[in-house]
């Protein structure tokens, strides 16, 4: 009795493995309006045309529908020379649920973030567990900071803070590119998302790593990203002297966010970390 027992044990897990490895990921399916496109990427000489980044309003004043918008972007390298950590978090009285991004700064007031997410069909919400089972596709989302960290300062009321990083502007030119291409690969060969080990912290720290002089290390933060300040502070990759409490506070910027949401210079106006947010810092 107890052999067929383990006979039949031995065979249900070589099902379960069968029907595991038979999920392949997909990028066509009916995806989130806010996921819905995948970016196209074309070079030409310094300049980079990115297709279908992403110019949505999420929560308009009168309450309505998200206003959707996606646009062809132009830009050119030479400008881009220097990038931002942005990290949301879910939960503001818990430090580790967090979204980290990237923004990259071209000249000085235009900024270009990506993001990347579990991509969810229309019917589908984030879910933590539900990452580690094939149930989303990875995405990187092209978008504009108005889109994006207002989406999660104001419409979900993320505590969110924007940290300048230390790199010079060829390394950062390279990380853009490097990030680019993969985004490109992605919309021709999906890949999962998993919440453990290939999640928007593991894909930035495989980025960054791509063009670091030195390698940063891995650590818990990995699935715990609201930590990734403190990791990068640690580091040294944060341009910024103190302790990590203070540094938080001075780069927290959900009030800034609320306050200038509809200034034509909202990105600039953002990053002033003065006590009077209408005043930089010395």
């Amino acid at each position: 009795m107890r052999l067929k027992i383990q006979v039949l044990a031995a065979v249900m897990f070589v099902l379960a493995i069968s029907v595991w490895g038979s999920i392949r990921p997909s990028g066509d399916r009916r995806w989130a309006d806010d996921q819905a496109r995948s970016v196209s990427v074309s070079f030409n000489d310094s300049s980079v045309t990115i297709e279908n980044a992403r110019h949505f309003d999420h929560c308009p004043e009168n309450g309505g529908k998200a206003v959707q918008r996606w646009g062809i972007d132009r830009y050119n390298l030479s400008d881009l020379h220097s990038v931002w950590l942005i990290i949301s978090l879910f939960d503001r009285d818990r430090r580790g649920p967090a979204h980290p991004f990237l923004s990259f700064q071209f000249g000085d007031t235009s900024f270009v973030a990506v993001s990347v997410e579990a991509r969810r069909e229309s019917h589908e919400s984030y879910s933590i567990w539900k990452g580690m089972i094939k149930r989303f596709e990875l995405v990187y989302i092209i978008t504009d900071e108005r889109d994006i960290v207002k989406l999660r300062a104001i419409c979900r009321d993320d505590a969110v803070y924007i940290y300048p990083i230390s790199a010079s502007p060829e390394k950062v030119r390279k990380l853009f590119v490097d990030i680019l291409e993969r985004a490109v690969q992605l919309g021709k060969d999906p890949e999962f998302y998993n919440t453990i080990w290939n999640n928007c912290t593991t894909n930035v720290l495989d980025h960054a790593n791509a063009v670091a002089s030195e390698k940063i290390p891995g650590g818990l933060y990995l699935i715990l990203p609201g930590y990734c300040d403190k990791v990068a502070l640690s580091q040294g990759l944060i341009d910024e002297e103190g302790p990590l409490d203070e540094v938080r506070k001075r780069f927290m910027v959900n009030d800034r966010v609320r306050k200038y949401a509809d200034n034509p210079e909202f990105s600039v106006m953002i990053r002033q970390t003065g006590s009077d947010p209408d005043q930089p810092a010395p």
